[in-house]
């Protein structure tokens, strides 16, 4: 199993949450974050002052998939993501060593 965390621009959660259901992806955990990397911020004026922002608004995605489907939603979320211009986004695939539905207590992929 793989965890996917993706950071994305907020105006593209719809774009790719619409593609990942349409995928049959059962689940995911969505998270308003900030922060920056090459972007670096922006300066924006407010009734002539001008102010900058460092930390931008993101979005996290988080999906906990099995490791063969792990690939598909990973273009998935490029081609939906991507503008070409600094600040698209980034994508981090982590190993998960086990998930256990609470419920039921079912444990491993069946529990995803």
């Amino acid at each position: 199993m793989k965890k996917i965390e993706a950071i994305i621009q907020p105006d593209k959660l719809d774009k790719i949450k619409e593609a990942l259901v349409g995928m049959d992806i059962k689940g995911m955990t969505i998270s308003e974050v900030r922060g920056f990397g090459r972007q670096e911020g922006k300066v924006e004026i407010f009734r002539g002052a001008k102010y900058k922002i460092d930390f931008l608004p993101k979005i996290k995605i988080e999906i906990i998939c099995k490791t063969d489907a792990c690939d598909k939603i990973i273009e998935t979320i490029i081609e939906n993501a991507r503008t070409g211009e600094i600040g698209d986004g980034k994508i981090f695939i982590l190993p998960i060593e086990e998930t256990i539905r609470i419920r039921t207590g079912e444990k491993g992929e069946i529990a995803i």
